[in-house]
């Protein structure tokens, strides 16, 4: 899973898509995920980092994280795989 690459993203967690005008604001755990995936780390790695770090069971991670994932699909950001 890639971010596209004519995605801009600020260190603050602005991303704006020049395709369709779109703009965001993620919070700083969407943008630590968001990092991870640009990272090309894979969902266990993204997991047990997340896991690790904050007081998050692992169902609500999931779901929160693959929530996470369709935004991104369905706002057109992540790359046709």
């Amino acid at each position: 899973m890639r971010l596209k690459k004519n995605i801009a993203i600020s260190e603050t967690g602005f991303i704006f898509n020049p395709s369709t005008g779109d703009s965001f604001t993620l919070n700083p755990i969407g943008i630590e995920i968001l990092s991870f995936i640009e990272n090309e780390k894979k969902y266990e790695e993204i997991s047990d980092a997340i896991l690790e770090k904050y007081d998050v069971d692992t169902i609500t991670f999931e779901k929160n994280y693959y929530d996470f994932i369709q935004m991104l699909k369905n706002n057109h950001l992540l790359e046709n795989e």
